[in-house]
């Protein structure tokens, strides 16, 4: 009998280990240490179906009612702000126009937010003195699945967004996540695109996958602990149970 328990001990210990390397991130980062990564900073770059916000201002108001749509909403109304602001966004279409009051259709698919606004400005300083725009996507969102606290979809109202970033706000991998094989999936024109990302490793940092995307999708993947516990017998609890069981059967049976 001792043996049998001394078995399934060190069986429930075998399967609940795990090393530091397994878990912990960014391995490979010194004490001290300094990486230039101004190259992989970039705001988002438009897309067919983003939502624009467009705000224009200038020295006369009356000089710009022309290139506004009516914003008279009422205050029940403002209570969904964030359904408010798509709505009074522009819907970036199919080829890549948007329709804008005075000025008819816009090429914007390519440009980085504040590269439209200096495209905005040039056209409208033709029209109205001294213009100022400012555009923001409304749409900005990514999703986080997998083995995480808090899987869902987030909307993000930074211009940018990191990877870390997003993990932090769906909570940091669980115990269970795999951190060596993390996979970004991103919709770009030429097709998917699919990326294994190593978390325990810090090169990834220097690369186009540090800031995310909209409509970007985060997988965290199971690891093999929590593969192997999905079975009949895996981890450590499911150990103790089945041990437990055949415990009270073997003292019915002896006693």
């Amino acid at each position: 009998m001792k043996k049998i328990i001394l078995a399934f001990i060190f069986c429930g210990l075998l399967f609940s280990c795990s090393s530091k390397k397994e878990i912990l991130y960014f391995q490979d980062i010194e004490n001290t240490s300094l990486v230039k990564v101004d190259q992989i900073y970039s705001h988002p770059t438009i897309e067919v179906n983003d939502i624009l916000k467009i705000d224009l201002t200038a020295l006369s108001q009356a000089a710009i009612l022309p290139y506004q749509f009516d914003k008279n909403i009422g205050a029940q109304t403002r209570q969904a702000q964030g359904d408010i602001l798509k709505l009074e966004g522009y819907l970036v279409d199919e080829e890549g126009n948007i329709n804008y009051p005075g000025l008819g259709l816009v090429q914007v698919e390519g440009y980085t937010t504040q590269e439209l606004q200096k495209k905005f400005e040039t056209q409208l300083s033709q029209f109205v003195k001294d213009p100022t725009v400012r555009i923001r996507l409304v749409n900005f969102k990514i999703s986080v699945i997998g083995e995480v606290k808090a899987p869902g979809t987030y909307t993000i109202a930074e211009e940018t967004v990191s990877l870390p970033q997003a993990l932090g706000l769906a909570g940091d991998l669980t115990i269970q996540g795999e951190r060596r094989e993390v996979l970004l999936i991103r919709q770009t024109k030429e097709g998917r695109e699919h990326v294994l990302i190593d978390l325990t490793s810090s090169e990834w940092m220097n690369s186009e996958y540090y800031f995310l995307k909209q409509n970007d999708v985060v997988y965290v993947q199971p690891n093999n602990a929590k593969v192997k516990s999905a079975g009949i017998i895996g981890n450590l609890g499911t150990l103790l149970s089945v041990f437990s069981i055949l415990l009270s059967t073997a003292i019915l049976i002896f006693r």
